[in-house]
């Protein structure tokens, strides 16, 4: 891939006033798609891309986007300072906003690659990642950690993590409001047994007031959004944003000040059509798109036949179009 050059001036960072979490086997380009009908001016992020993935296989394929999906950053997983200039530069050249450092993730595999949240015990590592991405790019590189791990969670040692990669010129941190306990739990037990602490992030946010603390981490409504943005720089919906995502809807009008209608359930399915088309046309599957509009169906009498038409039927028909219009129908007042 050629790499762009160097823009003259480092371009606008996006706004992380709120965001959707890099979600693994979630956040692909067909979800940003479909969120991106919702809000206008949420951040998305990709699914965590290693840079061996990059750097060794189809780089194009995980690159890919449309162009709609703007603000969006590209999520990394890796440890070699190297190696994430190289990626983060392809970024670059690909069109992102960003580029983010997963300093987070818990798994036992990510872990034997030296990626994700065991490297909040090697501040210093990261700091040198940091700088190597700052280097290699003009956009923003930011990073998203924990608030510890296990055998490293005092709140001075969150505090040397923070000024280190600080010191590296990274000024944006989302903080997933949780320890991370890197033998014994697995990945999802490590998004909900760990106690939530946002009173730690909180006074990360008070000792760190130059820097943009962005608060991740059990957030499910819009309410809750208004009352964290009073203390932090940002918010960041994971998996509630997945299940629910009407939520987005609101977004706009209640978090940036739009003026512009809220989009119905139905017209955000309407607006797939074209885009799920072209997906078959290049020879998709259309289920590769509607598994994440299943949550659309949430919380309304019907919601179980909308879900079937999408997850089941669909298998079942010549005719998967026809489908999507039985489903926009089924949302209609919705």
């Amino acid at each position: 891939m050629v790499e762009a050059l160097k823009p003259a001036t480092t371009p606008p960072s996006p706004a992380h006033r709120f965001s959707v979490a890099p979600m693994m086997d979630w956040t692909d380009r067909h979800c940003r798609y479909f969120l991106r009908q919702l809000s206008r001016h949420a951040l998305l992020y990709t699914e965590m891309v290693t840079t061996g993935a990059l750097l060794h296989g189809d780089a194009a394929r995980f690159l890919r986007h449309d162009r709609s999906e703007h603000p969006l950053a590209l999520q990394l997983g890796g440890s070699v300072p190297a190696e994430l200039g190289a990626c983060a530069k392809l970024a670059e050249a690909a069109g992102y906003d960003e580029v983010n450092l997963n300093v987070g993730c818990p798994s036992d595999r990510v872990q034997n690659n030296m990626i994700g949240a065991c490297l909040m015990g090697h501040p210093g590592l990261v700091a040198d990642c940091v700088k190597a991405m700052r280097d290699a790019v003009a956009v923003e590189v930011t990073v998203k950690h924990r608030i510890g791990i296990n055998g490293r969670d005092s709140y001075a040692e969150l505090c040397d993590f923070v000024g280190q990669v600080r010191d590296a010129g990274c000024r944006s941190f989302t903080v997933h409001a949780r320890i991370a306990i890197l033998e014994g739990l697995s990945p999802k037990q490590n998004r909900n047994v760990p106690p939530l602490r946002y009173d730690i992030a909180a006074r990360l946010k008070q000792d760190f007031p130059e820097l943009e603390i962005i608060l991740n981490g059990g957030i499910k409504t819009l309410d809750e959004c208004r009352e964290h943005l009073r203390t932090f720089d940002g918010v960041m919906l994971g998996r509630e944003a997945y299940h629910n995502p009407y939520l987005l809807a609101q977004v706009d009008q209640t978090l940036f000040g739009s003026v512009t209608p809220v989009i119905s359930r139905a017209q955000a399915l309407r607006n797939m059509q074209p885009y799920i088309e072209q997906h078959l046309a290049d020879g998709g599957a259309m289920h590769h798109i509607t598994r994440h509009v299943l949550g659309l169906g949430q919380g309304f009498h019907g919601a179980r036949r909308f879900r079937q038409l999408l997850s089941v039927d669909i298998h079942k028909t010549s005719e998967p179009l026809a489908l999507l219009d039985q489903a926009a129908a089924l949302l209609e007042g919705h």
